[in-house]
Formats: structure tokens, C-alpha cells, sequence
């Protein structure tokens, strides 16, 4: 430790620590500009400058480091007056605009200025500064506002790893400009500016900020869950902020997060409900629901009836939702688009090592020695975890390894990229398996305490045929020696696995194989953890309500649990129950003749065509959901709910932690709260009176179920859960034989999110789709060349299941024999080509 003395006061800080920081440790407060905690110091605008007793010159306080022993004063009369100097040049071409200027009340020189007396101009200089920059999507930069402070320039490199920003001139000359082609527009930098330099155009001449009203809530667009506070003023939202302090992604935020709030005041919302497309009062609306179910009751059983919850409402609607239909309309038909891939890697990872989800906090993974991202895209499906990544690889000394089809955003960051060839990721992870053992990575002790079945591991390992792993992956062996050895070696391994693995074919078999790795690496007793995406908000909340006919809210298995809730809930609980895919056949059968989509559009999901063709053979289709769509033309009657902006209630993101979201404006037009509905539709059923409370849901989700036992509940603004730390006990961890991949043939088209957009919701938002308007094709450009197209020419995909037309982005990220379309525009169609359930498909290519 070294001690030091600050306006008479001793602190002792460790080695290493800047005298700015030192100060604030004892509450002494020195004036900042280009400060940020959260990057590296610039040392920039000198207001900090402090004097070091026996120092000839003052100091910067942001980037001088405390020494054993040293005086600092940081107010003197010498010192004010240096500071307001520095002002006044800073203030030389500033212009006086404050009064139309969007960071007026908030602005940081505003409040620098007021505080060293600023008050008259003593310096000139002639205006060199360039025109107002607004040829950029979403951002305007206004360079005589400009301070060179350098935050913006720090938070897109060091944060973001977009590297957009940078100094382009020098002297006085010098300003921000921007490599367009680079830029995320995730907003951080407007975040971060302390002047009125970087504006956000949405936001630009909207409101002032002392007449916005904050709201603590949660980012639902993807499972990091980002902590947010919506902005807003006579029920609507004007715009998203988010702090450096308190929340688990220090203030930064994506596209989405800061842009993509625009789909909340969509004039296109869906505002009063229908019957048959034409507007009715609710009670018409619930009328017409109750009596539709009680009529297909009474002729074919409620096995006739089948719904769909979603990962767009929150917790409390979801277990409300299946409460309805096993308690009031006697259905266990039914279940979320998880199906189609988390509810896969829930099975993989239930079976063979007890989770229902990830192992360890977000905050876990900047803290690893080694990661390795196994058919993900972070930065697309959850932004916060990419921001983690980087934290442990670029500012904590940790290494990355990233196995995907495709380069991503992080591959510019990895000590190895291994591109394996489509198909093939079943064998890749047993090739890295084996190697684990080969190489002597294994910790043999530990195995023995927490494998139950050690030998069938040591066999299973023992048979992978390394010769036939680089053969079906394509990669090299010493690629793949270089990866193992950089997992092995680390003492703190992070396993990051999405889409491509439990999104494709045998996507539970796939996972239970990331689970073996888990094993094998040791990332289940370490400090980093296993960590499955799944791209949509709250995924992870609809499977711990249990919306699918397997289990019953908390994991708690039907069958083996019916009687229970049966009792909690005063009724009988049905036998049985379908998925769905046990749901589409039977509506294709004629079997099920009242569906019920909550939240929910079927266009999303693979093999959409046929689910289209299915919605037309239902005799009641009952639509709940915020947008029109084709689906909502196909209803009988159409239920309009509400964004999570617009009601209270609890989220869980992708690491089981829970944050309350709170209402900020009332609902859109006559448009109610999703749990609302359900209670109101449960109440008429059962012939009782039940009334929406918030409170009693989580009551009796907490009376029912195990799911929070053991968790630390922080009296904060959004209620934060956090789940008990997973630890394998011993004997307790089931290593899953599984065969290699069957292999693919022919050009295969793969299809997962933007990194631009958050499922279709984000469509519905002006911003994000000023920078990514529509999908795009992306192929290599010698397929592209093969099939004689070139970059924004029209292509045409064609499967087994369907023909679509598309523009061309021609990309070196892409490699030869890939084609990937991202699944957010239901325009492009590209769900239509899919098989059911599965992420990939042999397609053919034509000019369009």
C-alpha cells in the first residue's frame, strides 16, 4: 500500500492507484473533464491539475500515480486561476448555443464553468473548426462544441471494439470523425460526451432533460438484460439512458438498448381489440374468448385447445399464462419458440449437469483466464456478454478462442479462430475433448469427486479419431492443439455457446457435448462458468415458469408434480400435454381447434409456411401481441397487450439473475397489461372474480416453486435476484455419450439474428432500421461470383421447403460454402426455407 496525504487528509491506496482516484476515496472532490472511470485516462483538458509538494508544476490528478509520501493540495489560489485559464481556452470558439443545445442541463463544461467561476471570454483565436457532421446514421457531430475530451474515441474502442471514432487533423484543427463503416451505433459515445458534440438525432429538439422524468427498468430486448432508465414525458418515451454506476453493464448500451425504444410509441400499435377485425369493447373481446373455449370444451375436450407464452413477457405474465390454461381451461398444450432452441440446451444441460440455465453471474466471465465462444455471436445475441468477453481479454489478460462456421465482431480479438466447416461442430468439440486428455489438461482429482460415470468419459475420449475430427472440420491440427492448450491451461475457463448449436439439428446432443467440455476444462468449478444464449429477452424467465408441457413452473417435472399444484390451485390438472410440435400436427389433424398466440408470431419460426398454412385451418385463432401482422389478419379475435415500458413486473437474464422492469407510461391506447388479461380470462373461466396483482403472482411463484431459494435480493430500484452460485457436488455430473455429426452436402444457408436487430420487435423501431432497413444475403464472393451476383444484386435461395429473393452482401466473414441470412425480417422470408426446428439447409443460389 502507499500512503500519501490530500488536503491534510492520509489515505493509503495500492500501488499503482492515480492520485484522482486516491482523492475520491476520501471524498475530495477535483474538478474533471475528460475523465471516464471506465477507460484509460487521456489526461486531456488538465482541469485536474493538482500540486505536489517539492514539484515545480502542477499535475494532472487523472493520470499521475500516487508515490509513498507525497503532499497534494488540490485548491490554491494558483490552482483556480489555472483552471479557469484552461476554461477560457477550451471556451475560445465554444459557441453560446446552450439554449438549443440537447446536452443543456446535463452538460458536463455547463457545470465545470459554473463551478471555477467562468464567467467572460479573455482569449481569441480564429474559428477553424469544420461543419456540422450529419451525414452519419443516427448521430450528429457538432465539432465546434467539440473538447477533445477523447471519452467518445475511448468508449467505442476500448468498450465497444468497434474502433469507429478517432482524431482525424491535428492542433486546432483537430476533430472526432468517424470510419462509418465500423461504427456499432450503440450510442455510447453521445452517452459519454460531456458537451452537446455528439447528439443523438432520434432524441435531437425532442425534450429537456430536466423535464424527462427517469424510470428504472431493464432492456428486454436480449437476456444481458442491460439496466436502463427510460426517459419519458406525457406518456411517452423520449429516449434511453443508462449509469456507469450500479449496473452490470457500466452504462453502456447497443443499438437496441439506446436506439431501439422507438417500436414503444409506434403510431401502428395495436390499441383496441377486435373480433373478426372489427373493433370491439374488451368485454365484447372476452366474451367472445370465454365462450369460443367453453363451446370446444364441451364438444371435443380441452385437448382442442393449445397457446403459446413467450420470452417477450415477463415472468409473472408467463406464469399466468400457463396457470390458465392447466388450471382454468384444463390444457397442458402448451409451450414458447424456445422449443426450438433453449428448451434443447435445457435438456442438454439438465441431464448432464443439473442446470436449468447458466452456471455463473455475467460478471464471472471478465474474470476468466480462457474462453471459449462455441457457435455464438455474442455481440448479436447478447451484446452485454461480447462487453464481458472484452473485458477479460483485452483489459484482464485472459484468452479467447472462438469456434464458429463464420468470422464474428470478436474474432478480431481472438488468440484462435477455428472456422470449422458446417456440420461439423459435434466433432470439433469431441476433437478438443480428446485433446484436453492428450495434452494433459485434465484434473484428474477433481474428476473423480464430481463424474459419476469417469470411465465411459475416459473410454468415449479415448475413441475420437483426431484424423477424422480435422478431417470433417477442416481445420488443421495444430490449430486445433493451439485452442486446447490455451483452454487447458487456464485456471478459469468461460464456455459461451448460442444459436448455431441449439438452434440446429440435434441441438440437445450438441449441447450435452458443450456440457462434456464444461466437464472436461473445469468451468464449472472455476471462475467462469457455462453461459447458453438464446438472442430473446426472457427466455430463461418463460422456461422457469415452465411454459412447455414438460414441467411445471420451477423445473418441477408434470407428472410427478400434478397433484401439487392440482392442490394450490383448487382444480384438476389434465393428463398429458403437447409441444410444439405435437400442437402443429394436431392442428394439421383437424385435433386442435382454439389456438391461442400470446406474444407470439409463428413467421418467426423454421418452416414458417406450414405454420402459416396450419393458422389458417384453426377454427379460433386468438392473437395477444403489440404489432399487426399477418397473423393478427388471420384472428378471430385479437387481444392488444402492452411493452414491458407500460407494466411492472420481473425478467431473467441469460446468467438466472432477476431485475424487475417498472411502468413508465401508461398503455398505448385501450390496449391492457398481458397479466391482466390472463387473470381477467382465468376469473371469467372459473366463474370467479380474479383480479391482476403483481405481488400475489410472485407470492405464489415463490410458495410453489425452489427457483429463488438461497438467492440475495438487493433493495435497489429493479429488485435484483441474484441466484445462489452453482457448485457440483460430488458425483453429481453426468458425462454424455454422444455420436459425431452425420455431415452435410452442398451450399448451406444459416440463419440467426442481426447484430443490428432484437427479434422482429426492433423492425417496428425508426433507428435500427435506418441502419439495417432490410435483410441482406450474405455470401463469399466466389459463391457470389458462381452464381454471377454482385454486392446489392437480387438472389434467389431456394430449399426444399421454399424459394425466396433477397439483396446480396458480399463478405470475406463469410466463408465459401455458407450462405447466412439473419431470421429479423419477416419480409425477406428466410424462415421459410428452413426445415422444422433446425438453423440450417442446403440451398441453391441463382441470380434474381
Amino acid at each position: 500500500m502507499v500512503n500519501l496525504t490530500i488536503d491534510g487528509r492520509s489515505v493509503s491506496v495500492p500501488k499503482g492507484t492515480t492520485i484522482l482516484e486516491a482523492a475520491r476515496q476520501v471524498d475530495v472532490h477535483i474538478p474533471t473533464l475528460c475523465w471516464l472511470e471506465k477507460v484509460s485516462t487521456t489526461g486531456a483538458c488538465r482541469i485536474c491539475a493538482v500540486e505536489i509538494e517539492g514539484v515545480d508544476r502542477a499535475m494532472t490528478a487523472c493520470d499521475t500515480p500516487v508515490k509513498d509520501g507525497i503532499v497534494v493540495t488540490t485548491q490554491s489560489d494558483k490552482l483556480t486561476k489555472s483552471r479557469k485559464q484552461i476554461m477560457e481556452l477550451i471556451l475560445v470558439n465554444h459557441p453560446l448555443d446552450c439554449p438549443v443545445c440537447d446536452a443543456g442541463g446535463e452538460c458536463d463544461l455547463q457545470d465545470v464553468c459554473y463551478e471555477l467561476d467562468v464567467t467572460r471570454q479573455e482569449f481569441k483565436a480564429e474559428d477553424v473548426n469544420p461543419a456540422v457532421i450529419d451525414h452519419w446514421p443516427l448521430i450528429q457531430q457538432v465539432p465546434n462544441r467539440c473538447i477533445l475530451c477523447e471519452k467518445c474515441v475511448k468508449v467505442c474502442y476500448e468498450l465497444i471494439g468497434a474502433d469507429a471514432l478517432f482524431v482525424n487533423d491535428k492542433g486546432d484543427r483537430a476533430f472526432i470523425d468517424k470510419k462509418v463503416e465500423n461504427c456499432t451505433y450503440c450510442g455510447n459515445c453521445v452517452s459519454v460526451c460531456p458537451t452537446g458534440t455528439m447528439i443523438s438525432k432520434p432524441f435531437k429538439f425532442k425534450a429537456r432533460p430536466w423535464a424527462l422524468k427517469k424510470v428504472p427498468s431493464v432492456c428486454t430486448y436480449c437476456p444481458s438484460q442491460c439496466q436502463i432508465d427510460l426517459n419519458v414525458k406525457d406518456n411517452e418515451v423520449y429516449r434511453v439512458t443508462s449509469n456507469d454506476k450500479g449496473t452490470t453493464n457500466i452504462g453502456n448500451l447497443c443499438v437496441g438498448g439506446f436506439f431501439g425504444y422507438g417500436y414503444i410509441n409506434n403510431k401502428k400499435r395495436l390499441t383496441e381489440p377486435t373480433i373478426e377485425q372489427n373493433s370491439v369493447s374488451w368485454d365484447r373481446a372476452f366474451e367472445r374468448v370465454v365462450t369460443d373455449i367453453e363451446r370446444i370444451k364441451a364438444e371435443n375436450g380441452a385437448a382442442a385447445i393449445a397457446g403459446f407464452g413467450s420470452p417477450r413477457l415477463s415472468n409473472e405474465e408467463n406464469y399466468l399464462f400457463q396457470k390458465l390454461f392447466r388450471a382454468a381451461i384444463g390444457s397442458n398444450n402448451i409451450d414458447t419458440e424456445a422449443r426450438f432452441g433453449a428448451q434443447r440446451a435445457l435438456r442438454g444441460l439438465e441431464k448432464g449437469l443439473g442446470l436449468h440455465g447458466a452456471s455463473h453471474t455475467l460478471e464471472s466471465i471478465a474474470d476468466a483466464d480462457a474462453i471459449l465462444v462455441f457457435g455464438a455471436d455474442p455481440s448479436a445475441e447478447a451484446p452485454g456478454v461480447d462487453w464481458k468477453i472484452q473485458d477479460a481479454v483485452r483489459r484482464n489478460g485472459g484468452k479467447l478462442v472462438i469456434a464458429n462456421m463464420r468470422e464474428i465482431h470478436l474474432t478480431q480479438f481472438a488468440n484462435s479462430q477455428l472456422t470449422y466447416k458446417p456440420g461439423s461442430s459435434a466433432s470439433l468439440a469431441k476433437g478438443l475433448g480428446r485433446l484436453l486428455m492428450d495434452r494433459g489438461h485434465l484434473n484428474e482429482d477433481d474428476l473423480k469427486r464430481t463424474v459419476s460415470n469417469l470411465d465411459e468419459l475416459k473410454t468415449d475420449l479415448s475413441s475420437v479419431d483426431l484424423d477424422k475430427v480435422i478431417e470433417a472440420t477442416g481445420l488443421n491440427r495444430e490449430a486445433l492443439e493451439l485452442a486446447a492448450d490455451i483452454i487447458g491451461n487456464a485456471d478459469n475457463v468461460a464456455i459461451i455457446f448460442g444459436s448455431d448449436i441449439s438452434k440446429s439439428s440435434f441441438g440437445t446432443s450438441k449441447t450435452a457435448l458443450i456440457a462434456n467440455l464444461a466437464i472436461l476444462s473445469g468451468a464449472l468449478n472455476s471462475g467462469g462458468g457455462l453461459f447458453p444464449l438464446d438472442e430473446k429477452g426472457n427466455t430463461q424467465g418463460a422456461l422457469d415458469m415452465g411454459v412447455y408441457p414438460e414441467d411445471l413452473p420451477g423445473f418441477q417435472s408434470y407428472s410427478e408434480n400434478k397433484d401439487k399444484f392440482s392442490k394450490a390451485w383448487s382444480c384438476v390438472l389434465p393428463d398429458g400435454g403437447l409441444d410444439a410440435d405435437g400442437i402443429l400436427q394436431e392442428i394439421e389433424a383437424g385435433k386442435v381447434r382454439f389456438l391461442y398466440l400470446a406474444a407470439t408470431n409463428p413467421q418467426s419460426f423454421s418452416n414458417s409456411s406450414r405454420w402459416m398454412k396450419a393458422l389458417e385451418k384453426v377454427e379460433v385463432l386468438v392473437v395477444q401481441d403489440i404489432f399487426p401482422s399477418e397473423v393478427t389478419a388471420l384472428a378471430t379475435v385479437v387481444l392488444p397487450g402492452c411493452s414491458y415500458a407500460e407494466k411492472t413486473g420481473s425478467f431473467t437474464a441469460l446468467d438466472q439473475t432477476v431485475r424487475s422492469a417498472n411502468q413508465a407510461i401508461r398503455p398505448v391506447g385501450k390496449s391492457r397489461e398481458d397479466g391482466a388479461i390472463f387473470a381477467e380470462l382465468s376469473g371469467r373461466l372459473s366463474k370467479t372474480s380474479v383480479a391482476f396483482s403483481l405481488a400475489g403472482t410472485k407470492a405464489e411463484i415463490l410458495e410453489l416453486t425452489a427457483l429463488y431459494e438461497g438467492a440475495s435480493t438487493l433493495d435497489d430500484d429493479r429488485r435484483t435476484c441474484t441466484r445462489k452460485a452453482y457448485q457440483a457436488a460430488d458425483q453429481s455430473l453426468n458425462y454424455q455419450l454422444i455420436t459425431e455429426d452425420q455431415g452435410v452436402e452442398g451450399l448451406q444457408l444459416l440463419v440467426a439474428t442481426s447484430s443490428g436487430h432484437f427479434g422482429t420487435t426492433s423492425t417496428w423501431a425508426a433507428a435500427p432500421l435506418e441502419v439495417e432497413p432490410e435483410g441482406m444475403i450474405q455470401v463469399n464472393i466466389e459463391d457470389a461470383k458462381g452464381a454471377g451476383v454482385a454486392d446489392g444484386e437480387l438472389l434467389k435461395l431456394t430449399s426444399a421447403t421454399g424459394t425466396i429473393t433477397g439483396k446480396v452482401l458480399v463478405s470475406g466473414k463469410i466463408p465459401q460454402g455458407l450462405v447466412f441470412s439473419p431470421n429479423n425480417f419477416i419480409a425477406l422470408g428466410v424462415q421459410q426455407l428452413m426445415p422444422d426446428g433446425e438453423n440450417m439447409t442446403s440451398v441453391q443460389i441463382a441470380k434474381g
